[in-house]
């Protein structure tokens, strides 16, 4: 019964012993990682989905959405200038995130306008077929 609690104390031990080690190893190769500029393709997904987001109606339905994802892609060409590549990717990608949010928005608005007006003419057809009826 004892060599049974110490093989699951051991055992227990040397997982939380590899979990540290691979931890620190991780946490190392990221802090080692040198600031790499923007990709171009990270800009351009950026302004794609910016491009996408206004074409779907997104100043309209999304209009705080879009100022900040533009506002977000201009630091990030700002922050690349300064070679400030780590500010510059997260500005990037937080640009494509709420770009991408407001086409949402706009295209789930959209959805719904749609759905009201067809609740709207389902809605006369039946008082018209009401009224025709009595």
């Amino acid at each position: 019964m004892n060599k049974a609690i110490k093989r699951i104390a051991y055992t227990q031990v040397n997982h939380r012993i590899i979990a540290s080690v691979i931890t620190v190893i991780f946490v190392a190769g990221c802090a080692s990682t040198p600031a790499t500029p923007v990709s171009t393709e990270q800009m351009a997904l950026s302004k794609a989905a910016l491009s996408s987001a206004i074409s779907a109606g997104a100043n309209e339905y999304a209009p705080l959405q879009i100022k900040s994802s533009m506002e977000k892609i201009d630091g990030a060409e700002q922050a690349m200038q300064k070679k400030n590549y780590v500010l510059a990717r997260q500005l990037a990608e937080e640009a494509q995130v709420d770009a991408k949010l407001a086409e949402a928005t706009a295209r789930a608005v959209k959805a719904q306008q749609a759905t009201d007006e067809v609740q709207e003419g389902n809605r006369v057809l039946r008082q018209e077929i009401n009224r025709n009826s009595n």
